[in-house]
């Protein structure tokens, strides 16, 4: 009989393994969904409020050692601030949506991260090149 209750008791106790995600988790996982929204080239106003700020920011400090390493510095820093924002996206959505904790790869997530985003760069430059879609002329 007191087995049988000390089994009932342990089903009722929540396990760290089997529990879902806590609300912290949840709210971190939201921001880090928002944030990486914003740094994201899904976001079409993005470039002006964020990234290009970003970009500069890094090319001026790179110029401080350089002057000739200000255009370079600003499109890596531009091409990894949208890289960035699509890795916080990925990490962001699993922590919202993902209902049980799983054993995270983080080389695998970052892997497969940076190989979407650079399938979608060369997609879109494809999608220009191909002249499926413009380019505004300013």
């Amino acid at each position: 009989m007191i087995d049988i209750q000390k089994s009932g008791q342990e089903l009722l106790l929540p396990t760290t393994e089997n529990s879902p995600k806590t609300l912290l988790q949840k709210i971190r996982g939201g921001f880090f969904l928002v944030i990486g929204y914003l740094l994201s080239p899904l976001c079409w106003w993005n470039d002006l409020v964020f990234n290009l700020p970003i970009a500069y920011l890094f090319g001026y400090i790179c110029s401080l050692f350089a002057p000739k390493l200000v255009t370079p510095c600003v499109i890596i820093a531009y091409w990894l601030s949208n890289i960035i924002g699509i890795l916080l996206m990925q990490a962001g959505a699993i922590d919202v949506l993902q209902k049980e904790p799983k054993e995270r790869n983080l080389k695998k997530e970052l892997f497969t991260g940076l190989l979407s985003s650079t399938l979608y760069t060369f997609l879109i430059l494809a999608l220009i090149q191909f002249k499926i879609i413009d380019t505004p002329n300013f």
